[in-house]
């Protein structure tokens, strides 16, 4: 690799050095290895949060430069790729000042009705740009200019909202987020455009957050980005095949990053156990990395790395950078001094100004010339960001911001006059004009991606496989994704054959005669609508991937449109067994015609429909931006699938303005192609109830069969003849032609399954929705309070603007009230978890204590047990056994512990549409003692908001709040409840250095104040660690390395390690020290003896143990009286009036969440409405008055599949809360009830009002008086669907999980309720679920309400003719019929063609249904029941399922 000799910082000598250092290090740490050459153990063989095993030799300079030299022999072209930018300046949505207000229901609601308008304004803004309204924009990053060489590594420094981010996507050409991108930024001297288009996987951008798929292995992840990588044969030295290729790369990766114990660990989130944090930030890395990508941007990649393996990291990266030539962005928090001295050039943002951009090492003295006060102590990185900081930067003596450059501009300025600048402008212009001279490394770059791509791929993709090839990869990734997840795999097979056997018990072996007519077409629909609809779950599915999609279409691992066809062939080998067995359920069990050709014919028709269904659902997944919109969406359509299926309506019977409805419904062709499947091959004999007239109990004058003077009423029957041919039923009854089977049904129903594919494939491709990456903050409008509040704030914020840090801190004095704090000591506690073949113990014999005043810090490696720990001493763990003894004021840990001690989490958990004076407030209310009024509690927390500097944030939504906001509002609300000892986890994780000091500053100000402190801290810096006063240190396997006093400049701490051999150099943080002194990094441990061995042996493992005797001797006496203590601090009233309040706001502030569910009733009612528009008395009509308030069974349906991942995602926020005992589960679940109530009485109402009036309710007996009491009917059933979908969301343990429930839920009750199969019809061993079924009872109080007293008169082509015999009237020959099942004769005095109507009035159609109209009121009741009960369930699963194992 040729390089120039000012080309870096660190140059090539330095780079040997390093060289050397490293391979000594990997060398003697691999000498202590002892894993087999894989590198992947399985589960049983580490520790998820304890103990990792040593790894295998591994010399990473040998690797590097042995590979990079036979690269080079075989003839392998580099890439080599400077990135210039010129006056870059990105702009977003949002002006200076401008505040984006969050969305209500009630402006959602005004905005439906304004529809009209404002499309009509859109349409005319489309035409006369000049009226469209442009957004306020505002500038994020000002024009500046800069040039990165090969081989050259950047740190990006600023404080929070500088910019720092927006660089490094502006430099990783990801612009989508911006309003507008300004400037010239080159790659080799390649225009970003023709990047962005030809060489898109080239520049990539690593994010803060770690999004991966939980339920594959660190290894699978890694395969996976890999198999898309691969370079082809001319790419790769002669001889290695792509499977060599990538176990190399892979277990290089693994091992550089000390993960290879992790292989065959899941990768987990927040929710699914899995590596660690720090494991997982790792795991983020290497997937970058094996894009083999050139021009790198991480985005605070350290975060949640401990300081030693953050040093290893990027001295990795400035290897690799250095070996391979590659150009390296890099923002971080909190770097060490260490990491610094690592980096080329620094790049120092105030506001997006660009203030400093040079050698790192003249960085500090620029800044000190400047007129900023020295702060040896303070590392460099730190003091850079501190100096832009108006809180924080001190001038030097005797000078000020009159005469120093202070604000953004001044200080750009400042530097654009400095021989830095100016450095910078000559070296751009050097370089390109090189670059456009010399086109070695462009045209070597261009080279080298052409050889990477497999044959056949396009020299224009910018994608290293072809589209078969991406299909193939993610074909593999999501087969694996479904087989891993068991628990999804069982209950996705195990509930549509639970499903499968009721339908077929249901209708149980139908015989071939007129009663089983109707019903197999029942059975037919049922069958095919349950598998249809079953595929409603696709659409939530779509969305939960998105921020993975966004990642690895970024880095060009694969197209989008490949994602779509991967799903859809990754599910068939599943879907195909789970639908074939559901089919052979559906088909064999109700009798339907034996053969094996009948058979599969009806389950390929079937399974088409259901490959068509899943591609619709799919195709909204991913049109819409969130679920509620597509909930919306499909809403619109499944009404219309259901009714114009050609079953409820036969399609000649429709309103001629909806009958196109029918011929565009995939529904409608499948269930016409079973229909002329089933019916082709059967015949029907007439009987029973099908020929008129017949004997009523108690007379035999008709003949038993059927007769000369009497019909069969089946459609399509001949007279005389009382066997009806399936072919002639179905052709009249439903105008079917079977002819039609193959020719249309099933050529169309392919047709639907490949248009919804491409449907998928085009819009994941030219219009995809990846939700998130949007950076705006959302308020909520200022009340008058909270005016008054704001403006206080801002008032204290601008009088401490200028003063020094001892003014400002004596001013905020009177905020850290006096803490009446608790010791807390601990003997001999071991943890011991369940692993697969046994326990594992994580953390052995820790002894120490925290005393009230004093901070202790909780350090090891990443991985070593220490959010463990924490996890057990605040008594939050509920998997696992823990042994020990755990002492708060030397005494056993008493009741109120969990409430009166704080524990802020390392994941930021919180109610999104809350704010973040809301938030806090809701913690001070319910956490601090009833007896402290709400005024001072109030108080409290202001003083809070201005400690933790989120004045400008007061009133802003927590779901838009950054990573070190939302991190800062954690600890705001720990603290707002007063503790009397304080856990934090990584409090400082994801704050810059500035932040992560304040944060510190503020913690050392509450411990002087009486407050118990104990945190973990992964990056502490020199200054940072001796904030606290004491240490304990663990190492791998949970064991203590030292617990003790630090001392001022971490004198106590340095002595400990120099008496055992560990030597501290003056010049090195004493925090990153000790950690690569144990072993925790890849550097080998100091001496030759375990640390734990160390600890036990010496005299201050003596010393504690005396101390902790000392704090039990001390404990304070009481004065023989109990003392009164309770779990929680408030009432169970006022813990449920807070807990109201706050889901009422959430509802509030959730307008699609609402307005989806107000919408969907209201459409399907309308629509059904519209179908059925004011129906007279004709029995048909009849019957349409039944089908119309069937549809209300459907309402719990939709409530139910809204409510459970709302209620799954608050239960998240519960757990959290319910751990610190802030409120119980009881009061949770009624909470999350009465907060829904309005919204469902709304929506039942809507429904009643547009289904009730528009279908002509209301002219029985009971008068439109009546239609009340269906209104009553509908908010019950309304409650019932509220209070189910929040007791299945309570019983189920994820989003994925609760939906495979709601098939089952519905259709049981639907099947039996007397609708589908009629009640005298029903088995006798099913009646129980007929009395059991809540659509029973909703269905027996609307249809008597409106049936009862209705005068049914037939249409002509509703009678039924028949001939009396020779020589009698009509009434003669069938009076007894007529006066033993009702209904009247047309004309009783002639003597032939007899017209027989079935029903005179609306009772007779009920009563032998088993519905009775005096029961109505009782129904009402019992339905109401059944809502309680629900509700009474739900608390129950509330107080003893949460599904949170810790």
């Amino acid at each position: 690799m040729t390089s120039a000799p000012d080309a870096h910082h660190v140059n090539v000598a330095d780079a040997e050095a390093q060289f050397n250092e490293l391979q000594r290090v990997l060398t003697v740490r691999s000498q202590q290895a002892g894993t087999d050459r894989s590198g992947s153990p399985s589960l049983t063989d580490f520790d998820i949060e304890g103990g990792e095993k040593r790894e295998q030799k591994f010399d990473l300079r040998a690797y590097l430069t042995s590979s990079h030299e036979a690269n080079e022999r075989a003839g392998i072209a580099h890439k080599h790729v400077g990135v210039t930018w010129e006056n870059l300046q990105v702009e977003g949505i949002g002006g200076t000042g401008h505040k984006l207000y969050v969305k209500t229901f009630g402006q959602d609601l005004l905005n439906f009705w304004s529809t009209p308008f404002r499309v009509l304004r859109t349409v005319t803004e489309s035409i006369v740009p000049a009226l469209k309204a442009r957004p306020p924009i505002t500038t994020i990053l000002h024009p500046f200019s800069g040039l990165l060489k090969p081989g050259e590594m950047c740190l990006v420094l600023g404080c929070p909202g500088s910019g720092c981010t927006t660089f490094l996507k502006a430099i990783a050409n990801e612009r989508e987020d911006y309003a507008r991108m300004t400037g010239d930024v080159r790659y080799a001297g390649i225009g970003a455009g023709e990047m962005a288009k030809y060489f898109k996987g080239e520049v990539v951008y690593n994010e803060e957050d770690d999004r991966h798929i939980a339920t594959l292995t660190v290894a699978q992840t890694l395969n996976f980005a890999l198999s898309l990588k691969t370079p082809g044969p001319k790419a790769r030295l002669p001889g290695m095949s792509r499977k060599e290729f990538d176990e190399t790369v892979r277990d290089t990766l693994l091992r550089m990053l000390n993960i290879s114990h992790t292989a065959n660990t899941y990768v987990g989130d927040e929710f699914v156990r899995g590596v660690s944090g720090g494991e997982r930030k790792r795991v983020s890395i290497a997937e970058m990395m094996a894009t083999r990508a050139h021009v790198l941007c991480f985005d605070n990649s350290t975060r949640g790395l401990d300081a030693s393996t953050a040093l290893d990291f990027v001295k990795s990266l400035r290897v690799m950078t250095d070996i391979l030539g590659q150009t390296t962005f890099t923002t971080l928090y909190q770097a060490g001094e260490g990491i610094y001295d690592l980096f080329d050039k620094v790049l120092v943002l105030d506001k997006g100004r660009q203030v400093y951009f040079g050698p790192p090492s003249k960085a500090r003295a620029y800044f000190e010339g400047l007129g900023y006060k020295p702060l040896p102590r303070q590392s460099t990185p730190d003091y850079l960001t501190g100096c832009t900081d108006p809180n924080e930067r001190q001038f030097a003596p005797g000078r000020s911001e009159m005469d120093v450059p202070s604000t953004p501009e001044e200080l750009e300025q400042a530097f654009l006059r400095s021989r830095f600048a100016g450095d910078m402008q000559s070296g751009l212009a050097k370089y390109k004009h090189t670059m456009e001279v010399d086109r070695s490394d462009q045209e070597m770059f261009r080279k080298a991606i052409l050889e990477e791509k497999k044959r056949g791929v396009s020299k224009k993709s910018p994608y290293t496989l072809g589209f078969t090839g991406q299909v193939r990869a993610l074909f593999i990734r999501q087969f694996r994704m479904r087989l891993q997840d068991r628990f999804q795999l069982i209950t996705s097979f195990s509930l549509p054959t639970a499903v499968a056997l009721i339908i077929g018990a249901a209708y149980y072996n139908l015989q071939a005669t007129s009663q089983g007519a109707f019903t197999r077409g029942s059975v037919i629909f049922a069958g095919l609508l349950t598998c249809c609809l079953d595929t409603f779950a696709e659409m939530p599915m779509q969305m939960l991937g998105r921020p993975i999609l966004k990642k690895q279409t970024g880095y060009a691992l694969y197209r989008p449109a490949a994602v779509a066809i991967a799903n859809t062939l990754s599910d068939i080998p599943f879907s195909a067994v789970r639908v074939f067995v559901y089919n052979l359920i559906i088909y064999f069990m109700p009798n339907l015609s034996r053969s094996a050709g009948g058979f599969f014919t009806f389950h390929i028709l079937v399974y088409i429909a259901f490959l068509a269904m899943q591609g619709f659902f799919r195709t909204f997944g991913i049109m819409c931006s969130n679920f509620d919109s597509a909930f919306r969406l499909a809403t619109f359509f499944m009404p219309n699938m259901i009714l114009y299926a050609g079953y409820m309506i036969p399609v000649f019977k429709m309103k001629r303005w909806l009958f196109w409805i029918y011929y565009i419904n995939p529904v409608s062709y499948a269930w016409v192609g079973l229909m002329e499947n089933e019916f082709m091959r059967i015949s029907f004999t007439c009987d029973g109830t099908s020929i008129v007239p017949r004997n009523p109990p108690g007379v035999d004058k008709y003949p038993d069969g059927l007769g000369p003077n009497q019909v069969c009423t089946l459609f399509g029957a001949a007279p005389g003849n009382d066997v009806v041919s399936g072919r002639s039923y179905v052709s009249a009854g439903y105008d079917l032609n079977v002819a039609d089977l193959w020719r249309r049904n099933f050529l169309v129903l392919v047709g639907f399954f490949v248009c919804f594919q491409l449907t998928q494939v085009f819009l994941i491709e030219y219009f995809p929705q990846y939700g998130g990456g949007s950076s705006v903050t959302v308020y909520v409008p200022e009340d008058s309070e909270a005016k008054r509040l704001n403006a206080r704030l801002q008032d204290r914020k601008a009088a401490r603007k200028g003063k020094s840090p001892k003014e400002k801190g004596e001013q905020t004095e009177d905020t850290a009230t006096r803490f009446n704090g608790k010791p807390l000591a601990w003997e001999k506690v071991n943890y011991h978890v369940p692993v697969p073949g046994g326990v594992r113990r994580l953390l052995h014999d820790v002894y120490g204590y925290v005393k009230p005043g004093t901070m202790t810090a909780l350090m090891g490696a990443s991985g070593a047990g220490k959010t463990t720990c924490l996890d057990v001493l605040a008594q939050r763990k509920n998997i696992g056994v823990v042994s020990g003894t755990l002492l708060l004021d030397g005494k056993p840990l008493p009741l109120d512990f969990a409430r009166t001690t704080a524990y802020a989490e390392q994941m930021d958990v919180h109610e999104g549409n809350a704010t973040v004076r809301e938030a806090m407030r809701f913690s001070a209310y319910l956490r601090q003692p009833p007896e402290v009024s709400r005024e001072e509690k109030d108080q409290y927390v202001e003083d809070m908001i201005e400690v933790l500097e989120l004045q400008d944030l007061a009133d802003a939504l927590i779901f838009s709040l950054g990573v070190e906001a939302r991190k800062r509002l954690t600890i705001g609300v720990e603290l707002a409840s007063r503790p009397s000892l304080l856990f934090l986890d990584e409090p400082t994780s994801g704050l810059d250095g500035q932040s992560a000091w304040n944060l510190v500053r503020f913690l050392r100000k509450l411990a002087d104040h009486g407050q118990a402190i104990l945190c973990t801290i992964h990056q502490p810096s020199s200054m940072l660690i001796q904030t606290f006063d004491k240490l304990l240190l663990l190492e791998r396997g949970g064991e203590t390395v030292y617990f003790g006093d630090i001392g001022a400049d971490c004198h106590i701490l340095r002595d400990y390690f120099a008496r055992h051999g560990a030597h501290c150099p003056p010049d090195v943080n004493p925090a990153e020290f000790m950690l690569d002194a144990i072993g925790a990094g890849l550097t080998p441990r100091i001496g030759d003896r375990d640390w734990k061995d160390h600890w036990l042996d010496s005299q201050e493992y003596l010393d504690v143990l005396t101390e902790i005797e000392n704090i039990k001797s001390d404990t304070p006496k009481g004065d023989g009286r109990p003392e009164h203590l309770t779990m929680y601090a408030t009432s169970f009233w006022q813990q449920l009036r807070w807990v109201v309040n706050r889901n009422n706001l959430k509802l509030w502030r959730s307008p699609d969440y609402v307005f989806s569910r107000l919408f969907v009733h209201a459409f399907i009612s309308l629509f059904v409405a519209l179908s059925f528009l004011q129906l007279g008395n004709s029995v048909r009509e009849l019957q349409y008055r039944v089908f119309g308030i069937f549809w209300v069974t459907i309402l719990p349906a939709i409530v139910m599949g809204q409510l459970e991942p709302m209620w799954i995602l608050n239960r998240r926020i519960f757990i959290r809360e319910a751990s610190s005992k802030i409120y119980s589960p009881y009061v949770f679940a009624i909470g999350q009830l009465i907060g829904e109530i309005p919204y469902s009485l709304l929506c039942g109402i809507v429904y009643w009002v547009l289904l009730v009036y528009p279908m002509g309710f209301g002219k029985g007996s009971a008068g439109v008086g009546g239609t009340f009491l269906q209104l009553l009917a509908i908010t019950a059933i309304e409650l019932f669907g509220v209070s189910l979908g929040q007791l299945l969301g309570a019983i189920s343990p994820s989003m994925q999980i609760a939906p495979l429930f709601n098939p089952f839920i519905v259709l049981v009750p639907g099947t039996f309720c007397g609708v589908t199969i009629l009640y005298p019809t029903l088995a006798s061993y099913w009646r129980w679920l007929y009395q059991l079924s809540p659509y029973t009872r909703v269905m027996a109080v609307m249809v008597s309400t409106e049936l009862h007293g209705l005068k049914i008169t037939c249409r002509p082509d509703e009678f039924i003719p028949f001939n009396p015999p020779t020589g009698q009237t009509c009434q003669q020959w069938a009076g007894e019929f007529v006066a033993g099942f009702g209904g009247y004769l047309d004309n009783p005095a002639d003597t032939t063609a007899c017209r027989y109507c079935q029903y005179s009035v609306g009772d007779e159609f009920f009563l032998p249904l088993n519905i009775r109209y005096e029961n109505r009121w009782r129904d009402v009741w019992i339905l109401f029941a059944f809502a309680v009960f629900n509700f009474f369930a739900t608390i129950i699963a509330s107080r003893f399922l949460r599904f949170a194992k810790r």
